[in-house]
């Protein structure tokens, strides 16, 4: 059974959908099997990773299709659950369920079996709250949690232990804090190093080394390319193999 792993952040701009590229690329770059799934409505992960689909994570949840349907190759090992604007309709048709223990229960049931076909199955949360990711929630296991170096940042985190509290007190369900991951990170910059210092103190062994900012990171999704295609040799490509390293040692 593969792990269920979600990339998730109440905060936008923490390098949430980049860490969710170059993980899952790093990974299948390793020979290990990988799905991405899309949350977000903005459907970055498409764009990021230059993929056509005919069939998004909206028409999944509306009952148009499975979910083995949906999948589409986007690089060797590393498929992909692409979404678009659609899954604005297909959360308020969430809403609308007579049944709200159902509605919550809704992607975990659409996704049910995948992890039995993937080594890994990662998941990029919209950066807001919404039954959606309460959903996705109910599925994954593990939680990575981006943090860019501000202290509004480590306030948003915080919101996210509290709401992984709340799921794990869902019977029979339990999502752990799996990593931190400093994000957008410059050892030069003293808030950088305030606020990696209270990371550190606060999730003791739980935070990555950081991935230092790089122009890198922000050209790669232009070109379509993750980062070990755009810069291989380039200080981001090293500081996500780092954590690429972190995930498998941790399996």
């Amino acid at each position: 059974m593969g792990r269920c792993i979600g990339i998730m952040n109440y905060k936008g701009g923490t390098g949430k959908t980049t860490t969710v590229v170059n993980l899952g690329a790093g990974l299948a770059l390793r020979g290990e099997r990988v799905l991405c799934v899309d949350l977000d409505a903005q459907g970055s992960l498409a764009m990021c990773l230059g993929v056509s689909f005919t069939y998004s994570l909206a028409h999944v949840l509306l009952g148009q299709i499975d979910a083995q349907t949906s999948i589409v190759r986007a690089r060797d090992n590393l498929d992909l659950i692409a979404s678009d604007g659609n899954l604005l309709q297909a959360e308020g048709e969430m809403w609308r369920m007579n049944d709200s223990r159902a509605a919550r229960q809704l992607l975990a049931n659409k996704m049910r079996g995948l992890e039995d076909r993937y080594d890994y199955v990662i998941f990029d949360f919209s950066p807001s709250a919404s039954i959606l990711s309460e959903s996705g929630l109910r599925y994954v296991r593990e939680l990575i949690v981006p943090v860019s170096m501000s202290y509004i940042a480590l306030a948003v985190t915080r919101q996210v232990i509290e709401t992984l509290k709340n799921i794990s007190q869902i019977p029979g369900h339990y999502v752990r804090l799996y990593l931190i991951v400093p994000t957008l990170y410059s050892g030069r910059v003293r808030q950088d190093r305030e606020v990696l210092g209270i990371l550190q103190r606060y999730f003791a062994g739980r935070v990555t080394e950081p991935i230092r900012t790089n122009v890198k990171l922000s050209e790669a999704p232009s070109h379509r390319m993750t980062i070990y295609e755009y810069s291989p040799r380039s200080k981001a490509a090293s500081d996500y193999n780092s954590l690429v390293e972190r995930v498998l040692r941790d399996g």
